[in-house]
């Protein structure tokens, strides 16, 4: 059964929004520092100021770019292969946001989603909802590389095609590194060729993608192939007021044993606890301490005003005057009935109570879709208990059955709206985003949008982000972990997957308590977990930051790389046009794009919330 995440703890982490405005209140204090410095010319000669940033700038280091650029013939080489990475991948940007904006303003209720929240755009670990503070090293360390690497590649680039350079350095933000630069000589840059322009320019972002793929090719093979997951079942997120939080357990344990028989994994603690009878249980964790839990099947999470009647913390004792205390009880107590008699003790305290429920996959009908077009407009909640002659139980389970339908199919489709039982012969639509048939639904996770829990924990699929990252391990999503850019690809959503509702937590690496879930083992397990953990946090956030920086600096908008791309590409080709070429037409065409491009981002962010308020 799906739990969903809500009702749950997590592990301990600061408030996103408290962060952030104890960030700004240090950063003002930090750049006030700096102005009063400025001002009384105590700032050495190699340290300039851009409002909070801080420049360092030197001139070493030329002679190694001289040297390093002897084998001209494969830099330009290389960089052509990046110039034509660079367009496809501009192109694609360019495309990406516009369709974005237009998909935010037209579902407003997208203004709700986490993901589109703007702090999610800062990437300070702490502040936005993907990135912890125990991920702060990884993303430091990714960051240096990508800003070595790729302004190394404007510098090398620069040497390659005879371009003077009066300094290089980098720019610091307090003392986070927040960008570095090569600062070509300006009549120099302008007496080089159209070409050796673009190759400079392209040289940054190709070298982020190809070290990218360095990372990832790594961290997918040797590294991640010591790595296997520890025994037991791992705890994500602990319900408050539950059995589990009150015998002390915690999110980041391991349940290891139950009565003293061995859990073996995730998929091992349902069995445990239903073979196990009576209300009180020994919980071992993580191999060394018990617990005892006085176990009840207790609600962990409810959609408000949902069809059950039920929230957060009530406990159900009883189904149909049967007794039960755990989630599997709770199911075979249903059985085919499709209402049944629900003993409850209110989470308020109150008098225990008995309320008759429908049991089933709780979703809202969408206007203007096949159900819509058999059930009529509804603004309830419907709790479907049957499609196609399978008696559905839980979301997860309508979801399966789902999957293998096709676009054309008629199915039997039966639930109830409020009290009332319908059956309807529904023809399925094609659906938006796979192969399946589109019922025309949004569903509400869990039994009749409730989540219960027999002792109050959510697991944390630890195997699967392990085989999501090219492990030992059962993935949800098939044939494209087979590929090494489907990796590649699954790598970069992994931090979001959780806000997004696509997995049931994020990924930030194997740090902030999560690595108890896993073991060192295989070709470096003799180096110890601590190393190899480091090791595969380095690699995930070098090729995860080297990939948002080559993406983003591929943005066809000045300043960045994609900007002087776009004009040297729009140069080359207006010259080629039987036309008279003009600066002012390459100004219209760059200006039109950039202006497009800051008006999608912008709209991205916050149209939802305009259209919606």
């Amino acid at each position: 059964m799906d739990h969903g995440s809500l009702g749950f703890v997590s592990p301990p982490a600061i408030y996103g929004s408290e962060l952030l405005t104890w960030v700004l209140i240090g950063l003002l204090c930090y750049w006030a520092a700096i102005v009063g410095l400025r001002n009384a010319g105590r700032l050495p000669d190699y340290v300039g100021t851009q409002g909070p940033i801080l420049t360092l700038h030197t001139k070493r280091g030329r002679a190694l770019l001289d040297r390093l650029a002897r084998p001209k013939r494969f830099w330009r080489a290389w960089s052509n292969l990046g110039v034509g990475i660079a367009l496809v991948v501009m192109i694609g940007m360019f495309v990406f946001l516009l369709q974005a904006a237009i998909t935010a303003l037209s579902t407003p209720e997208m203004a709700t989603s986490a993901v589109r929240q703007p702090r999610n755009v800062l990437v300070i670990p702490g502040v936005n909802d993907f990135l912890p503070l125990s991920a702060t090293p990884g993303i430091v360390f990714g960051l240096l590389v990508g800003l070595v690497v790729h302004e190394g590649g404007h510098g090398l680039l620069c040497r390659v095609e005879d371009i003077d350079i009066d300094s290089m350095g980098i720019a610091m933000l307090a003392v986070l590194p927040v960008g570095a630069f090569v600062e070509p000589d300006q009549e120099s840059s302008k007496s080089a060729s159209r070409g050796g322009q673009t190759r400079m320019f392209a040289a940054g972002v190709t070298n982020n993608f190809a070290i990218t793929l360095l990372a990832f090719a790594l961290l997918f093979g040797p590294v991640v192939g010591s790595i296997g997951v520890a025994s037991g079942a791992a705890v994500g997120g602990v319900a408050p007021d539950s059995p589990a939080a009150d015998a002390g357990i915690e999110p980041n344990d391991r349940i290891t044993a139950i009565n003293g028989t061995a859990v073996g994994g995730n998929d091992d603690l349902a069995d445990r606890l239903e073979a196990t009878s009576g209300e009180q249980i020994a919980i071992e964790l993580n191999g060394e301490e018990t617990e005892t839990v006085d176990r009840s099947l207790l609600v962990t999470a409810a959609i408000d005003d949902g069809p059950t009647g039920l929230s957060t913390g009530d406990e159900i004792r009883a189904v149909d005057g049967q007794t039960i205390a755990t989630e599997r009880g709770f199911f075979d107590a249903v059985g085919e009935n499709e209402r049944v008699n629900l003993t409850i003790d209110p989470a308020d305290g109150g008098d225990r109570v008995e309320r008759e429920v429908t049991v089933g996959a709780a979703v809202s009908v969408v206007e203007d879709e096949p159900l819509e077009a058999e059930t009529g407009p509804t603004d309830e909640t419907m709790v479907i208990t049957r499609f196609d002659g399978e008696r559905v139980h839980s979301y997860a389970e309508l979801a399966d059955l789902l999957e293998d339908t096709e676009p054309g199919q008629e199915v039997a489709v039966a639930g109830y709206i409020g009290d009332e039982r319908g059956s309807y012969e529904v023809t399925l639509d094609e659906h938006p985003r796979s192969d399946s048939g589109f019922l025309g639904i949004q569903p509400y996770q869990g039994t009749s949008g409730v989540a219960v829990s027999d002792i109050g924990v959510q697991l944390y699929p630890a195997d699967e982000y392990l085989g999501l990252l090219g492990g030992d391990g059962d993935t949800r999503f098939g044939p494209i972990t087979d590929t090494f850019l489907g990796k590649v690809g699954l790598a970069i959503l992994l931090p979001v997957m959780g806000v997004s509702g696509a997995l049931p937590f994020n990924f930030a690496g194997f740090t902030g308590g999560i690595q108890n879930f896993y073991e060192a083992q295989g070709l470096l397990g003799a180096f110890g977990d601590g190393t190899v953990f480091l090791l595969a946090n380095l690699l995930f956030w070098t090729g995860w930051i080297n990939l948002q920086l080559g993406f983003f600096n591929c943005i066809p908008a000045f300043p960045l790389d994609g900007g002087h791309i776009l004009r040297t590409s729009t140069e080359a080709i207006i010259s080629r046009l039987p036309i008279e070429a003009t600066r002012g037409m390459v100004r219209v065409v760059t200006t039109t794009v950039g202006v497009t491009m800051l008006v999608s981002f912008l709209l991205l962010l916050f149209g939802p919330q305009l259209v919606s308020g």
